[in-house]
């Protein structure tokens, strides 16, 4: 058949935002920035550390849908309900400084990173995206790409696959296409990282294994993080840099997602 609009190759490309990009679009800082000067402290994605609204025409109204404690969902008569025992209308509530709405309560939402306890690595001056798997196009022997889908899209394959071993051997910035495991759960990061002799399927999870049939651990590589607080969460999780994980294989009814979309351009519009 021929290619149609709905099969998104004519719009732009969108994702699942990392797990930096998410937090830094939910605290919002564009409205309490004065001059490059912060004048107020956030912990929710709006001013001060409180879950009601100090605007005088709103007073005391709630800011999100969350769950005041065991057995409340909604909190009692007045301004003290939020109007939603499960999710609310996505307008129901007020949006943050950029226009966004829900980034605290309501639903949780899944983001691109593979979930890792924290550690030294997330201290950088950038919080390192895991997730990583590099691909490159399929080419023929005289290096053009071969023959596309039938939706006309390009045909991906991981770098150094089986039939391209040699190909990274220069690269100085990664040697394999799989780098989830970089330094937490990989060969360099596990007590076996000096012997030689491993088997390819044994240089991935090294350490986060599920083997047998009671298993240790609930993370391995399909673990995906999760952000923010749900109509079901109390009020610690809707701050931006709480983070908790499931199975990306699994889904629930106070789990969601929003889309990031991929800009080419200049970051300032020309």
């Amino acid at each position: 058949r021929k290619v149609r609009v709905e099969d998104g190759i004519f719009l732009p490309r969108y994702r699942l935002p990392t797990e930096a990009e998410w937090e830094f679009a939910s605290l919002g800082l564009i409205g309490n920035t004065y001059f490059e000067r912060i004048t107020e402290r956030r912990v929710y994605p709006w001013n001060g550390h409180y879950v009601r609204n100090d605007h005088s025409k709103y007073l005391g109204s709630m800011m999100a849908n969350f769950k005041r404690g065991r057995g409340d969902n909604m909190g009692v008569a007045g301004r003290l309900n939020d109007n939603a025992d499960i999710t609310s209308p996505v307008y129901a509530y007020w949006p943050n400084d950029y226009g966004l709405y829900n980034m605290a309560g309501n639903v949780c939402e899944w983001v691109k990173d593979v979930y890792r306890p924290l550690s030294a690595e997330d201290n950088d001056d950038f919080r390192a995206f895991r997730g990583n798997v590099f691909k490159t196009q399929v080419r023929d022997e005289e290096g053009a790409i071969e023959e596309k889908d039938s939706l006309g899209r390009i045909i991906w394959r991981e770098v150094a696959d089986a039939d391209h071993k040699d190909e990274n051997l220069e690269r100085r910035n990664y040697k394999i296409a799989d780098n989830i495991s970089y330094l937490d759960g990989d060969k360099i990061s596990s007590l076996k990282y000096q012997e030689e002799e491993l088997e390819p399927d044994d240089l991935k999870k090294m350490m986060y294994e599920i083997t047998g049939e009671q298993p240790t651990t609930l993370i391995d590589d399909r673990a995906r993080v999760y952000k923010g607080a749900s109509w079901r969460d109390r009020a610690y999780w809707m701050g931006p840099g709480t983070r908790r994980f499931l199975d990306e294989e699994q889904s629930t009814s106070w789990l969601g997602f929003r889309c990031a979309m991929v800009r080419v351009g200049s970051p300032v519009g020309f």
